[in-house]
């Protein structure tokens, strides 16, 4: 007997009772906006029956008394790069279940550019042994720097194929506009694949109006995540999209965007859901995950109803997986939040899968990881790196050198700009300045393809002496690494390469901070206190060496994707991400090379 018929002769009243009874609640219908009395009845991981559920229960029905209680529909994540959480997925739910994130839509693009197809399988494979759900998001390829760098695996239009059967994929994810744009024929056929299996697609268009919106609505995006103002949000709005609205640990967008309800007369609340983008352990164990997004709503003066709506039925709407998960309706997935106050909105209990998974923040059930593949374990293939290596050579004849320095600053968050500097030279070498706030920046080459391990200048870390390196570093994982010596570099940069990855603190010729990354030299299984634990004393060391941006390791692991303005640093050296070509630090006017995108387009076909 198939699992169909099973449900249906459960939903009927038949023999089969309900495994689960959540009684005594008040129901959030976020589909008919109401909040009325209701129980649910559970059979298995799916809903049967919401009411009056008495010809539903049986004697070994496990009864879960919520009288007084509101309850909500389990909240979705509608974008997420999980990895950058630096937790495996066992660890991930760990962390925001007890909040009652139950889903979250995510393209595993950061183990994808390092294991693949197969690397991608495994986490999916793995989150299906915990409550939490994640719907798998084909990437339009990998990576998505341009012109491409180099990383372990390029999904292209023979990885859509194979892989958009699988049961959890439900779209063509992180569709930058760039690609859009430029026409990238491998995009565009992963769309047509996409437009085949009647896969939405999703889109990352972040600065984009006018007619660059409207060539990029042609690609048929569905939602974006990416808009930096309300009025931008706005606009993409009206031109037809689901906006997603984004509070990760480093970008917190939400207060302005909002604005479009709050001040900007937005009426159709409807096509607004939330993402967190990247968000790491101690933000969530400190802020939370989606439930502070829900607070943060509501305080802007947002009805709870609505707050709760995109958190829920709106995303699920957005990537069209509604008669899977965001209500609390029969058919669906047994996802349910137990809340004391609407407005307060704090977490009690969660039902995931239709399991009591989580009490009064805490988890009810054991998560156990899995066994890791050899391959995950052993990913980091780079030679180790020469501190003489950590140099900008110069063949002129003045003492000093002006050179472009990617300037970080915190109040534009992804966002690098330009700052033109004059360095001091020495024996052909232009030279890092701290009294200038100017730091050696270089990528590493880690997936054994290369030895690309290009130098240039980083401005805004404000490092006085030692070094911060990490192995995890979106759109790459490359190893990106920061300092204001050499020596203390290289130290860093080879530690990470010798333990297969991690993220590491160096000053004055030792490891000061270490945290280990063994599972594709980006995630953990270690618990997210102990996680938190790692990021806040790593965070701390960075600040002894006199970084003061907020975050230290997220603004330095972010500059190498480049498809946000204006500079980018990746494996291929300085990236100019306006004009899509490297640029030489010293003579940022002009390619470095003729790595165009047409370049570089010519050069895949070569390949192929």
């Amino acid at each position: 007997m198939s699992d169909i018929r099973e449900f249906i002769r459960a939903a009927s009243g038949g023999e089969s009772k309900a495994t689960v009874a959540v009684c005594g609640g008040r129901l959030v219908n976020v589909v008919s906006e109401e909040i009325y009395q209701a129980d649910v009845a559970i059979y298995r991981d799916r809903i049967v029956a919401v009411g009056d559920i008495s010809e539903y229960i049986g004697p070994q029905t496990e009864i879960i008394d919520v009288t007084g209680r509101y309850l909500t529909p389990g909240m979705i994540d509608g974008h997420l790069h999980v990895e950058c959480s630096k937790l495996s997925l066992t660890s991930f739910a760990k962390a925001v279940l007890p909040l009652g994130t139950t889903s979250i839509v995510s393209g595993l693009d950061q183990i994808i550019v390092v294991g693949g197809p197969d690397a991608a399988r495994e986490f999916l494979d793995e989150v299906r042994q915990t409550p939490l759900k994640v719907f798998w998001g084909a990437p339009c390829k990998t990576p998505y720097t341009m012109p491409r760098s180099t990383v372990g695996h390029y999904f292209g239009p023979k990885d859509h194929r194979d892989t958009h059967h699988w049961p959890e994929c439900v779209g063509i994810w992180e569709t930058v506009r760039e690609f859009i744009q430029e026409e990238d024929d491998d995009v565009l056929q992963a769309i047509e694949i996409g437009q085949a299996n009647r896969l939405p697609v999703l889109g990352c268009c972040p600065m984009t109006r006018g007619a660059r919106l409207n060539g990029y609505m042609q690609s048929g995006v569905r939602a974006d995540h990416e808009s930096y103002t309300p009025e931008e949000m706005l606009e993409k709005l009206r031109a037809g999209m689901h906006v997603v609205v984004r509070e990760s640990s480093i970008s917190h967008f939400l207060s302005d965007n909002l604005r479009i309800v709050t001040e900007m007369g937005a009426k159709a609340l409807r096509r607004i859901s939330f993402c967190t983008d990247d968000v790491v352990a101690s933000d969530i164990l400190s802020r939370g995950h989606l439930d502070n997004m829900v607070r943060m709503a509501i305080a802007m003066g947002i009805s709870p109803m609505a707050a709760v709506q995109m958190a829920t039925i709106n995303g699920a709407e957005a990537l069209r997986i509604d008669h899977k998960v965001g209500s609390i309706s029969p058919g669906r997935t047994a996802d349910i939040l137990i809340v004391n106050d609407l407005r307060d909105f704090r977490i009690e209990a969660v039902v995931a899968n239709g399991t009591l998974a989580a009490r009064d923040g805490r988890m009810t059930v054991e998560l156990v990881p899995p066994q890791r593949s050899a391959g995950l374990l052993r990913s980091v293939k780079a030679a180790p790196v020469a501190a003489a290596e950590i140099a900008v050579p110069f063949t002129g004849t003045t003492p000093f050198a002006e050179v472009l320095a990617i300037a970080v600053t915190p109040e534009k968050v992804f966002v690098r700009t330009r700052r033109d500097v004059t360095l001091p030279v020495v024996d052909g070498k232009i030279l890092a300045d701290a009294g200038q706030n100017v730091q050696y920046v270089t990528v590493v080459e880690r997936h054994g393809k290369t030895r690309n391990r290009p130098v240039a200048f980083v401005s805004g870390f404000n490092l006085k002496s030692g070094a911060i390196a990490s192995s995890t570093a979106p759109d790459d994982n490359n190893i990106i690494c920061i300092g204001a010596d050499p020596q203390d570099m290289a130290i860093a940069i080879n530690h990470l390469i010798a333990n297969n990855g991690g993220q590491v603190v160096v000053d004055d010729g030792e490891v000061v901070e270490f945290l280990h990354l063994p599972i594709g030299g980006i995630v953990s299984d270690i618990d997210p206190a102990e996680m938190a634990a790692f990021e806040l004393r790593l965070d701390e060391a960075a600040r002894r060496l006199g970084c003061d941006l907020p975050w230290p390791f997220m603004y330095m692991f972010v500059l190498q994707i480049t498809a946000i303005p204006d500079y980018a640093m990746t494996d291929l050296g300085v990236v100019d991400c306006v004009n899509l070509r490297i640029i030489s630090p010293l003579d940022p006017d002009g390619p470095a090379k003729a790595t165009t995108l047409a370049a570089e387009q010519e050069n895949r076909q070569a390949i192929r």
